[in-house]
């Protein structure tokens, strides 16, 4: 995958956030499942049930959510580029093993980016969508809102792990 793609507002967003860490604790929260299950989630929405990664192109991302409500929803994706502590790149139009996916959800390409700044870090979540109406549709859904407060979680985690 390219290093560079075009940010497109009416198709993305990005959150960025400086993390008073170092890089390879962002890295490292990012990375590892026993940490994506502290953040991964909004606490208010339910939690992480079930995290399994294999950091590579072509390998697993998957994330079950037990919801508030009871209900429990896997996610499933596939890793595309992974640069150790500067780039992780992974999306649900792809099964493991660069598989075409099937679902039921609003595809999303997530590209994480992170880069020394001072004495911490600079981090940017984009998720690239489809088209337009998949991004309205993921704004409605709460997706980008649940998004912002994983965020926040994920900057709350890697400053409790320094």
């Amino acid at each position: 995958m390219s290093k560079q793609f075009i940010f497109n507002p009416k198709l993305d967003f990005a959150i960025e956030r400086f993390i008073d860490a170092p890089t390879r604790l962002v890295w490292e929260a990012l990375t590892k499942p026993e940490h994506l299950k502290e953040w991964y989630m909004p606490k208010p929405w339910g939690r992480v049930a079930r995290a399994e990664m294999d950091v590579r192109p072509g390998g697993i991302f998957s994330i079950d959510i037990a919801g508030a409500d009871g209900q429990d929803s896997p996610h499933l994706g596939c890793f595309l580029d992974v640069v150790p502590m500067e780039r992780l790149v992974y999306t649900s139009m792809l099964f493991p093993g660069y598989r075409p996916a099937v679902f039921d959800d609003i595809p999303i390409t997530a590209i994480i980016t992170m880069k020394p700044a001072g004495t911490g870090t600079r981090y940017v979540f984009t998720a690239l969508h489809r088209d337009e109406a998949d991004l309205e549709n993921n704004k409605a859904s709460g997706f980008y809102e649940g998004t912002e407060i994983a965020v926040d979680q994920f900057v709350e985690h890697v400053i409790a792990m320094k």
